[in-house]
């Protein structure tokens, strides 16, 4: 019985399968979007101010800020939990697969977590006079709040590999 138990148990990690493939197709959906931004820019290209300009390409980092950390969940997620992946060119296989347990891609998303807002927290003070006091400071005490959850989950992290030492 028990171990019949442990086989379902374990079998249904299947179940976060369909999960990364949404996340894949959220990954296209953000790939279009950067493109559509890179499209809608080509034609204003030349009559858009130097800090229009910014908020555009800030944007464009910050999709590339999502989609990596996007890919980094699916990938150390899928080979975490999952089944292990098998890249048999050497050249394609990224450095850090297979190398991420649970509390390096929980890092990673803390610190992706943290660019994200430091990116968004950029683009209000870029249109300051446009935003109100009061969401600048909402802004930045959001944006200190996932500062200190970044480090706090580094240095507990830390702490734990000191301990099982």
């Amino acid at each position: 019985m028990e171990w019949s138990i442990e086989k379902i148990i374990y079998a249904s990690r299947w179940l976060l399968f369909p999960v990364y493939i949404g996340l894949s197709f959220g990954f296209i959906l953000l790939t279009l979007k950067f493109f559509q931004r890179i499209i809608y820019l080509i034609p204003i290209l030349f009559t858009i101010s130097e800090s229009g300009l910014i908020l555009i390409v800030l944007s464009l980092i910050d999709i590339a800020l999502v989609g990596g950390l996007l890919v980094m969940v699916m990938f150390s997620g899928y080979d975490n939990f999952i089944v292990k992946m098998t890249v048999n060119d050497q050249h394609q296989k990224l450095s850090w697969m297979g190398k991420m347990d649970v509390n390096s891609i929980k890092n990673k998303v803390a610190s992706s977590i943290v660019a994200i807002s430091s990116v968004h927290l950029l683009r209000v003070f870029m249109e300051v006079e446009k935003v109100t006091d009061n969401k600048i400071m909402w802004c930045v005490i959001i944006h200190l709040a996932f500062v200190l959850s970044a480090f706090g989950m580094a240095y507990i992290d830390r702490m734990s590999k000191i301990l099982k030492k």
